[in-house]
């Protein structure tokens, strides 16, 4: 299901990064009293009641600014308004409304998103009372808040959500395989997309970043229908010169949310990167089903060894997602590119897979025979049943004497069991523990 989006906007030193913070609640964005204190775009998951979302923080509006072009802000603005769902306004209550407010508020209504406008630094009686004037800004009741002392983020937070799409206009359901293929510029992720459907729908050059938006396409393959979702690129901060790049991260993440099964491509001829790294793993706590598909691989010279050694090098920089297939492919000549959509559909069934609940204790029972439960000071854990409580991705719950006699290495090793007696491959399992009393 599709995150929603909150961008907040506004000039600098209004508080963005403070608000941004108690949003996602940890400390992400650096603060401070300086103006233009966020230069990049930081953008991280939000939660409330039951929906959870992506926070986009963006950097001051100022046109006044002899560092930064007018064009190049209004164009920073307009990406990031053309991504979210809802926008945050944040003002100044202190300052009142200033002719910077006044041009952002031209931009915000031509946008045609909603716009929330919140009031910040209402710490006092007396700047309470200078709220009032906002309503100039022709966005309605303006919402007073404290940023910085925690006040009025919960009815702030209520107003937000309350723009977000119903569940039940959600996309998990349609009957599509969501798909989308990840990872850096420029490794074939749409000449991967042109071959699968035929057509040359997607612009592809040698210029790294030619994708900036997240794109859908709809494809049938056997007997399954697919929602194919092409992104733009991740690259290295600082190789990032253009500030509507800094979005294509989070249309990334956004697509990443949408999907099923998703497709890290790898550059064959450059290997795995960090930045291949933080996608995959970004992808693995959302608890999405993965494959590395290492294209270009009609470019590389091999001998008998040659795919041996590069998969060690894939497990070994990618440790942590020991269960995901890997597969070697060329989206120019088609090679293997069919049993890459062999491979989504087998990874996407499983990750629905349900283990039936005398089976699942039964491997508990082995897991348990062949290797007792951690145990702490003469007192060992104690391990009463597991259950299977969702799937897609599969989560099991351990009920125990003691949560705090449970060690992670142990979980892990319950994962293993199941993974050796189930067909989970590509898809993650998550464990978690809850104490039952005698």
């Amino acid at each position: 299901m599709k995150n929603s989006v909150v961008c907040i906007v506004g000039r600098p030193n209004v508080g963005k990064s403070t608000l941004f913070n108690k949003i996602v609640g940890h400390r992400t964005a650096i603060t401070g009293d300086t103006p233009g204190v966020t230069r990049d775009r930081l953008y991280a998951i939000g939660h409330w009641q039951k929906h959870q979302f992506t926070v986009i923080d963006t950097g001051g509006l100022d046109p006044k600014d002899e560092d930064v072009f007018m064009n190049r802000i209004i164009q920073q603005a307009e990406i990031a308004m053309d991504t979210a769902d809802v926008i945050v306004f944040l003002v100044d209550g202190a300052e009142g409304v200033t002719p910077t407010d006044l041009e952002i508020a031209n931009l915000l209504r031509r946008t045609r998103k909603p716009v929330i406008l919140a009031v910040n630094k209402l710490d006092t009686k007396r700047t309470r009372e200078n709220a009032y004037e906002f309503y100039e800004l022709g966005f309605g009741e303006p919402m007073l808040i404290s940023a910085e002392q925690s006040l009025g983020i919960g009815d702030l937070l209520d107003e937000m959500v309350g723009y977000f799409k119903d569940e039940d206009e959600s996309e998990e359901d349609d009957g599509l395989i969501s798909v989308s293929f990840i990872g850096k510029p420029n490794v074939g992720k749409s000449s991967l997309l042109n071959y699968i459907t035929g057509e040359n729908r997607s612009i592809v050059t040698d210029i790294p970043g030619t994708t900036r938006d997240a794109v859908d396409f709809f494809f049938s393959y056997g007997n399954e229908s697919f929602r194919l979702i092409d992104t733009a690129g991740l690259r290295r901060k600082r190789n990032i010169t253009e500030n509507i790049e800094r979005y294509s991260v989070v249309r990334t993440l956004s697509a990443v949310d949408r999907s099923d099964v998703c497709v890290l491509v790898i550059d064959a001829l450059e290997g795995v990167t960090e930045q291949d790294s933080k996608i995959i793993g970004y992808a693995h706590d959302e608890g999405k089903s993965l494959i590395i598909a290492v294209n270009k691989w009609d470019l590389v010279e091999k001998d008998n060894s040659t795919v041996r050694e590069f998969e060690i090098e894939i497990r070994t920089k990618l440790a942590f997602v020991p269960y995901v297939p890997i597969i070697f492919i060329s989206a120019k000549t088609g090679q293997r590119v069919n049993k890459l959509l062999d491979k989504v559909i087998e990874v996407y069934h499983a990750s629905h897979y349900r283990i039936p609940t005398a089976r699942l204790n039964e491997l508990l029972s082995d897991a348990v025979l062949m290797n007792q439960p951690p145990s702490d000071k003469g007192k060992r854990c104690k391990i009463y049943y597991m259950t299977q409580v969702s799937v897609a991705p599969p989560q099991f719950t351990v009920f125990v004497n003691s949560k705090e006699l449970m060690h992670y290495s142990y979980l892990r090793y319950l994962e293993n069991r199941i993974r050796e007696n189930v067909p989970y491959e590509g898809v993650p399992i998550q464990m978690n523990v809850k104490e039952k009393n005698d």
